[in-house]
């Protein structure tokens, strides 16, 4: 199912033994664009750290309800390796938070979820048997921070990031939602990462390899479009980009 960060955003978290809190952002990387962490909001519950949820543990989520199951009890995700709340999400956290969980690292390997072609939902303590390869350094960044970066097409500036959209299986960010209010009133649109060429990081500046005019002449997105797959491949026909659902060669 595909959602807006935020309408995930301040959904209950349900662990296996009680509410834990609610969710506050989330951590992706700058290669894959998944997402790698939920930040929890705990209300209190773990003072001065951030309590960081790997979509491994996240089960499932409910739009009726507002929530999201975590298969852990409170006493795993309070044992886990801290993070203080000031401090970003370095290798040697993340090291040892997989290796308390026994999950498979993403960053070891060439696919989206690292030697696995896709996220394994087995239970808590997943391995994999694959070859490790490939190994890469991940640089997190947050939903919350780079909303408002500004958006270039080969032509000059479109926009700026207004949302993303997310896959809830995959966790991958499937699209950015751009507003283009500065340059054409009152029109959003959607772009796929994957049509993303450079991002700058230190200007806050996102390129894209479209032009102003494909763009303006792209399916229009509203707050209430529905996400269906014709809305999809229309978006996708128009932009002459072959749709992600398309598998080739075993690719994320």
């Amino acid at each position: 199912m595909l959602m807006k960060v935020k309408e995930l955003k301040d959904y209950t978290l349900d662990s296996l033994d009680g509410e834990i809190g609610k969710a506050k952002e989330f951590y992706f990387d700058d290669r894959h664009w998944t997402i790698r962490y939920l930040v929890a909001d705990t209300g209190g519950w773990l003072i001065d750290r951030q309590v960081l949820l790997s979509p491994y543990a996240l089960v499932s989520v409910n739009k009726d309800a507002q929530n999201i199951t975590v298969k852990l009890t409170k006493k795993q995700i309070e044992e886990s390796p801290p993070l203080n709340s000031d401090m970003p999400v370095s290798r040697q956290f993340e090291s040892a938070y997989f290796g308390y969980y026994q999950w498979p690292t993403y960053w070891d390997g060439p696919h989206m979820w690292g030697a696995n072609p896709g996220m394994m939902r087995i239970d808590n303590k997943v391995k994999s048997n694959a070859p490790i390869a490939e190994s890469w350094d991940p640089n997190l960044q947050s939903t919350q921070t780079v909303k408002g970066y500004h958006i270039h097409a080969e032509d000059g500036e479109i926009g700026h990031v207004e949302d993303f959209i997310i896959d809830d299986e995959t966790w991958a960010i499937q699209y950015l939602i751009i507003n283009t209010k500065n340059w054409w009133i009152g029109k959003k649109i959607l772009v796929s990462p994957h049509w993303i060429k450079n991002v700058k990081w230190d200007t806050s500046e996102v390129f894209v390899n479209l032009t102003r005019e494909v763009i303006k002449q792209a399916p229009e997105y509203t707050d209430w479009t529905l996400l269906t797959r014709e809305f999809e491949d229309c978006l996708h026909k128009h932009y002459e980009r072959e749709g992600y659902w398309i598998k080739t060669d075993g690719k994320d």
